[in-house]
Formats: structure tokens, sequence, C-alpha cells
């Protein structure tokens, strides 16, 4: 896993809220790079779907962001990291947990969904404002974005 940038990188509460739900103890799983690699992957995944939430998100964090929602997901985090509790209220910038490999994932990432509903087996997602970013196209080109909707396939990154 050391071989993975993201891992164990401290993950922050990119909204503020109230967590109304906070889970921990998933292993994170081998990250697995190749096309043969993950073979086991995929024959795992239907027992992953079955756990529900535990399973797909893993060890992660549900953010109420406004009274009845919508709800900020951020999930994969690292096994033993999850740094909040259901109740607790949070403030954009807070220490939520380190990036991991847990759920239905790959690869060390950090997954961020914005649903109307708690229940993501229930919810639909609801699009997400990113403010301050940079965005990398596949042309070598960069532009700054003070507040906006990237693109399914834009590279962003937090401007500093």
């Amino acid at each position: 896993m050391q071989r993975f940038y993201a891992f164990d990188q401290p993950v922050f509460a990119p909204a503020s809220g109230r967590v109304v739900s906070a889970q921990d103890g998933e292993p994170d799983l081998v990250a697995r790079r190749s096309p043969f690699a993950r073979i086991t992957y995929a024959v795992t995944q239907a027992s992953r779907a079955r756990q529900g939430a535990r399973g797909l998100a893993g060890n992660h964090v549900i953010i109420e962001l406004d009274d009845g929602g919508p709800y900020l997901v951020v999930a994969h985090l690292r096994c033993g990291t999850v740094a909040v509790r259901p109740g607790e209220m949070v403030t954009v910038g807070q220490p939520l947990g380190r990036c991991g490999n847990s759920g239905n994932s790959t690869q060390p990432h950090v997954h961020l969904q914005v649903m109307d509903h708690r229940d993501p087996f229930v919810a639909a997602g609801v699009p997400m404002l990113f403010q301050h970013y940079w965005v990398y196209h596949r042309d070598g080109t960069q532009h700054f974005t003070p507040r906006g909707l990237p693109d399914t396939d834009n590279i962003i990154e937090a401007a500093a």
C-alpha cells in the first residue's frame, strides 16, 4: 500500500454538518493494479455488495449538511482512523480519518458523494459544487476555477 501516494494521507471534512453515521473496523484491501490481479477482487465483489454500505463504502463518514439533508459520504477510509462519531458536529477542515482502501475499492482513494437521503441505497445523487480548484485537461492546459461543477473527465486539485 505504501506505493500509493494517497494511502494514509489525512482526510479533512470538505463541509460542515452533523455526523449521522461513522463506520470503522473494515480491513483495507490489497491494492490491485493489473487486470489479472483484479480477478480476486471481482470474485469477492458480490459478497461486499450483500453487506450494504459497510461492504461497499468500507470505513466511512456520512455528514448531514443541513437539517433533513443533503448528506455527504466520505468513503474508503483507512481501518482504525475514523476520528468522528455519530451526533458530532464537524467543521470544514476537521480531520475525519485517513485515506485507505476499505470497501469496494481496488486502490487507495477517497470517494465523495452528495445525496438526498442518509441511506445510500434509497438516495439519489446531488451535484456537488467545488470551490477554489485547478482543472487539468488532457491536452496539458490548466485553469483556475473559483466555484464550479467539474466535468466527469476532469482532473482537479484544490488550490492552496
